[in-house]
This record gives C-alpha cells, structure tokens and sequence, in this order.
C-alpha cells in the first residue's frame, strides 16, 4: 500500500473513532434526566423541601441531599446548587436575611455577592436584597461552602448560659440579658453568635430570629422572635420609634469620660455608617449621614467619670459611643472612639470591656398589643467599677 492511501486510512480510522466517542456522549447525556427548575409552587424531584426531608434523593449518578425546610444547625453541605421553598414561618422576609439564616458559618459579604452577582434566584428571575419572599417562592441557592456541621452540633452545654440569660419568655418573644464579648450571630471569623447557640439549645423552637442587634462588647436587653409576624411587626417599630410615635423606649447605661455638665441633653446629630479609617469601617457625624437622636442625662458623677443614661430615638450603628464621643464624653473601654489615656486610667479601676450596658426596653407586645418592660441589671463587673470610682451602682432606671 502506498504511503498516501496508509495516511488517508489513518485519517479515516480516527474520524470515525472521535464520531463514534461523541455519539456515546450525547447518548449517554440523553439518558439522564433533567432537573426540576424552581418555579412557584413547583414540584421538586431532586430536592423537594419538606419538614421531615432528611433523607437523599437520587439524581443520575450523583446524590443530592434533600434540605429542611427550617434551616438547621445541620445543614448539609452541597457542591451543587439546590432549591429552597419558602414556608408560612420565613414569609415576609427579606431575601438578605432569609439566606443569612440559612446559610450558616457563610460570611454575610459573600451572601450579599451572591446575591449581587444573581446567583441566586427568586423564582427563575433575579432578585435584590430587599426583596421580600413570599410562602411557596422557590429560591435557588448556588454551590457554597458553609460551616462544619460539627461546630454547631453536639454537646449543647458549651451554650447552657443562654439559659440562665433569660430575662422574658412567652409564646412570642424571648429576651435575654446578652454577656458582653459574644457576637449576635456568625460572621468574619466568628463561627457561632447568640442566635446560632440559641437554635443548637432551644430545639424546641421551631422559628427563632434576632429582632435587632448589639454590639459584640456591649452587654444587656436582645429581643428574638419566635414567630415571623412578630418579627415584622417589631421590625416596624425600631424603624418608625420616635418622641411622636413612641412604641419603642431603649435605655443604655454607660460610663464616660469627666463630669457631665450639660444635665439632660438630646443630641441629633447624623451618622454616616460607611466611613473608613485606614481601611476600618468606622461610623463618623457626618451632614449627608442618616439622622439619629439621642437623649442623654447624668445618674451620678464626679470629675473623673460620669455615669449616664441614654434613651435612644433611632438606633444607627454605634449610635450612643459615637454621639457620647462627638460630646466630648468618650465611653469607657471604647477601644474604637474613647481615649486611649482614660482607658488606661479605667484598667486601674478594674474596667475590662466597653462599659455601655443595654438596660431596659419597653415595646407594645405584637401579640397581646399591651405595654412590656424588661429590665436587664447591670453586669457585676461594671458595678465593682463604679463602687471603685465612688459613684454607687444602685442606680434606678426612670
């Protein structure tokens, strides 16, 4: 044979090998079955959400593990994208905080990407962060990495002293007097916040959310609800309080640099929450902020500290460290606005944290619609430190 017609029966040889390996492919492509897309009220064979759904579903060759319809502490880990419906307990709520519950031990800047960026969608469409989900939407949550199960899982006593911070329990809400140095819930390199141990605690609740937040050194007063209209109905209270619509009465106690001298004061002074320092985000008074209010009077003081109480009328991020620091009266312990010299003098008096304490709250109650104080008393280590400074610790809140 010549060598042209060897090099034309090689060419020829080969083509039909390639012909015959894609034809396999499109044929063994064609066998498997298609998944479900989410859709309202849709039908989901690979991950159909249900209450009991623990089990796996099988899907080609691969597993797929079905998903709870109440987000647990167990979420299993999946590299790929599943489905969620939404049920009568997440109905109303945003899609930024719906996933940040779901979504456990992920940072709250990647939930917001994906959400950005249309990972995630509402119904087969894209959606924002402020959009609220309605009962039966179906939310497509893409491929993520979460947490290990296993720190939020097991031995459920490391968390025992959330039990003993129980200020206020009914049907509705729950309030605890939250320990000054523990996060309100997971972040950047925090694994477990105070709704994360409370859902590993409490798994007798069946719906439990933060109803605002606290600093992570500030101690006293965290409202959670147990039901989703109590939560949007409180929701709307801390967004519309103020002196004319009153539904909401917040009161701190803290302590501050020299003597008081101004006696009452109400302090409305705009905040802008995005401001950075050498790439930290700080919050600054800033003319093109948001508008904050806050009321601040002297309990007792002398010319080394004061101690004082704040009502607050809006509640920014950091309002009353900042509104206290743009008085020329920085808060004790601030490690982020105080003075670095009054802190120094602080540790002599045995001050180890931010001394700003979350005392009392008084809301209308969503269910009962009558009128609910709680009053969280002031951590014994800040009361060893005003006995230290003179100024008594037996202070009644007005």
């Amino acid at each position: 044979m010549s060598r042209q017609a060897k090099q034309k029966s090689s060419k020829t040889l080969k083509s039909s090998g390639k012909e015959s390996r894609i034809g396999q492919r499109k044929a063994n492509a064609s066998s498997k079955p298609k998944a479900a897309k989410g859709v309202r009220g849709a039908k989901l064979p690979s991950q159909r959400l249900t209450e009991k759904a623990d089990a796996s579903a099988s899907v080609g060759s691969k597993t797929v593990p079905k998903i709870a319809a109440k987000a647990s502490a167990n979420t299993t880990v999946s590299n790929m994208a599943y489905f969620v419906e939404v049920d009568e307990n997440h109905a109303g709520q945003r899609l930024d905080n719906f996933l940040i519950t779901h979504l456990k031990g992920v940072p709250r800047t990647r939930v917001y990407r994906i959400i950005r960026k249309g990972e995630v969608r509402v119904n087969k469409g894209r959606a924002k962060q402020t959009t609220r989900l309605e009962q039966g939407d179906s939310i497509r949550i893409p491929p993520i990495r979460q947490s290990d199960p296993k720190l939020l899982s097991g031995d459920s006593s490391r968390y025992e002293f959330l039990n003993q911070a129980v200020l206020f329990e009914d049907d509705a809400l729950l309030v605890l007097n939250k320990p000054s140095g523990m996060a309100v819930h997971a972040g950047s390199g925090i694994s477990v916040g105070v709704i994360e141990a409370i859902r590993v605690l409490r798994t007798d609740l069946k719906y439990i959310e933060l109803v605002h937040r606290l600093d992570r050194e500030t101690s006293g007063c965290l409202v959670l609800a147990k039901k989703s209209s109590v939560l949007k109905s409180l929701h709307e209270d801390f967004k519309n309080n103020s002196q004319k619509n009153s539904r909401l009465d917040k009161r701190y106690m803290c302590l501050v640099k020299g003597k008081w001298k101004y006696g009452k004061r109400t302090v409305n002074k705009p905040l802008n929450t995005e401001a950075r320092r050498q790439g930290e985000r700080i919050v600054v008074v800033d003319d093109t902020g948001s508008y904050a209010s806050s009321i601040m009077w002297p309990l007792r003081s002398n010319k080394v500290a004061s101690l004082l109480e704040v009502k607050l009328l809006t509640g920014r991020t950091h309002q009353v460290r900042v509104h206290a620091e743009s008085e020329n009266h920085p808060i004790a312990g601030d490690q982020k606005y105080g003075d670095k010299i009054f802190n120094t003098d602080m540790k002599q008096h045995n001050l180890k944290r931010l001394f700003l304490h979350a005392a009392s709250i008084t809301l209308i109650h969503p269910m009962s619609q009558t009128s609910l104080k709680v009053v969280a008393p002031l951590p014994k280590e800040l009361q060893l430190v005003l006995d230290s400074l003179d100024l008594g610790a037996d202070q009644c809140m007005n």
